[in-house]
């Protein structure tokens, strides 16, 4: 019997962390899985457990040279002329250093993203939801932007190899999703797709509206860049008229959504201040193009996030509770709708309050009313609309 949605655990993910001091911790996993099943929305049922991904999955999109740069680069000692070797590869930067053990999470995680659209397109589940995927920036000879391994990339290439489908990568992280872009700037096949602050202030420094794609894969790509200190209801403007359009032209097979939440105003590593309101509606929107479109078969991804305490625990969970489509969706909903509070649950904030080092959210949206606006508010929303009008303007 087909599952509606399955959770795809990729055990090896949670040793996908570079140091103490790096923003990208692996801590919160744990938390959000944790907040889900305390809310009982995470049955035992609904889990499945992944393989990591092969050498063989791994280098449909890396160079085998660069695999076996981060093989070496994984050990405990890596050998002198691995570690003379290693800035070619981009592993020495502050962004992405190697570290012990990186080749085998990195497995993990690409493994977990496969499994999952595996389990979409051989009908097991319509949908699949891998929190631990989402490393949108890795390039075939390189890391980049605390990505080792290009887990969305990787799990693509299978899906296209096996079953020749047509996808839409639809990418909400607040940084451009350049290493998915460009690894299918050229397939007319799978119709990448990026909002998030512009490249002129924020790394990678790409995504801008000319992207369009090369030879046979132009028109197959499109880029939302939007302004800093863009809020919810530009962004969400821009999100729904320009990806609309594009899923009904394009008409995809499957949807792979990356799900980075580093567009929230707590988040340290951007200037968009947007709340939990567009975390809610966004995969809202994608569940309800992928049922219109494609038979209802959507993977979704993690991804950025860097205000582990009171963002990526709420933003991805909401994820899963649409997906699954859990009654507390829907309870949340009609609550932003009214604008009332809906509170997070008391065990989970008690358990976690203790190793926060700030004030925990009490509720699961946030409320935005003691929030200053934002200066040049009518001129952002301006800028954002053209910017959308002129990238969605071929479909």
């Amino acid at each position: 019997m087909k599952d509606k949605a399955v959770y795809m655990r990729s055990s090896g993910a949670n040793l996908y962390k570079f140091n103490e001091e790096h923003p990208f911790n692996p801590l919160r996993l744990e938390m959000t899985e944790s907040l889900l099943q305390t809310a009982g929305a995470l049955p035992s049922d609904a889990i499945m457990e992944a393989h990591p991904a092969s050498d063989e999955e791994i280098e449909r999109i890396h160079r085998a040279d660069y695999v076996n740069a981060v093989k070496r680069l994984s050990e405990p000692a890596p050998e002198p002329e691995a570690l003379r070797q290693a800035g070619r590869y981009g592993l020495t930067t502050e962004d992405t250093p190697f570290f012990a053990g990186m080749h085998d999470a990195g497995a993990a995680i690409a493994g977990g993203s496969v499994a999952a659209a595996e389990a979409v397109m051989s009908g097991r589940a319509l949908h699949a939801y891998h929190m631990g995927g989402g490393l949108h920036h890795a390039f075939p000879g390189h890391g980049s932007g605390f990505c080792v391994y290009n887990d969305a990339a990787i799990a693509i290439a299978a899906v296209r190899k096996k079953y020749n489908a047509r996808v839409l990568y639809i990418d909400t992280d607040v940084h451009h999703g350049d290493g998915v872009q460009y690894a299918f700037y050229e397939d007319p096949d799978v119709f990448t797709y990026s909002i998030h602050e512009t490249g002129k202030f924020l790394f990678p420094g790409t995504g801008f509206t000319h992207e369009k794609g090369l030879d046979k894969g132009f028109g197959a790509c499109c880029n939302i860049p939007l302004q800093p200190y863009t809020e919810d209801e530009s962004w969400l403007e821009c999100f729904r008229e320009s990806v609309t359009r594009i899923a009904r032209a394009f008409k995809p097979d499957l949807i792979v959504s990356q799900h980075g939440c580093d567009a929230h105003a707590f988040d340290p590593l951007s200037h968009i201040h947007c709340s939990m309101r567009i975390y809610l509606e966004m995969p809202k929107l994608i569940h309800e193009l992928a049922h219109e479109l494609c038979g209802g078969r959507w993977v979704a991804l993690g991804g950025g996030g860097y205000d582990l305490w009171r963002v990526v625990p709420r933003a991805w969970s909401l994820v899963w509770l649409v997906m699954s489509e859990h009654p507390l969706a829907a309870r949340l909903a009609a609550a932003e709708a009214a604008g009332g509070p809906v509170e997070l649950p008391a065990d989970w904030l008690e358990r976690w309050q203790a190793e926060s080092s700030v004030q925990l959210p009490a509720d699961w949206l946030d409320d935005t009313n003691s929030w200053d606006p934002m200066p040049r508010r009518e001129e952002i929303t301006r800028q954002n609309r053209l910017v959308w009008e002129t990238s969605a303007q071929d479909f």
